[in-house]
């Protein structure tokens, strides 16, 4: 992250076309995230993790030829995100699955790091930002 202190932040990038949901329903209603969803976030929460058993609290940057840059970045309890798939997945012709939605959201919005950002999320923030700068 970049402010008047910058703090670590890890970002894992899977693919628009990754799956966000099994394929069938585990129950009635009910669809449990995919392989690719519940490996990306074990992969990732295992790098936060590494990185604040391994990594010291405060990183001074050097340059090429060792000298001091000024920045420093802070590794207390780094942020990350992932970002992974599309909801296109949970919609259809005539609209968006209920069921399918829910169960991702209530995914997404119970695991708080990291972050689960689809692609077309990210596009749609993007976009927004752009276009709020160039009013």
């Amino acid at each position: 992250t970049n402010g008047i202190i910058s703090n670590m932040c890890f970002i894992e990038i899977k693919t628009d076309k990754t799956t966000l949901l099994d394929n069938k329903a585990y129950r009635a209603g009910c669809w449990a995230p995919s392989k690719e969803l519940a490996g990306a976030v074990a992969q990732i929460q295992g790098t936060v993790a590494s990185a604040v058993e391994t990594l010291s609290n405060k990183i001074s940057i050097q340059d090429k030829e060792g000298n001091l840059t000024g920045e420093d970045i802070f590794n207390y309890a780094p942020k990350s995100y992932l970002v992974i798939g599309n909801l296109t997945e949970l919609t259809n012709e005539h609209g968006i699955n209920k069921d399918k939605y829910r169960s991702f959201e209530l995914y997404r919005k119970n695991t708080s790091n990291p972050e689960i950002i689809t692609f077309d999320e990210l596009y749609e923030r993007a976009k927004y930002i752009v276009h709020s700068n160039e009013s």
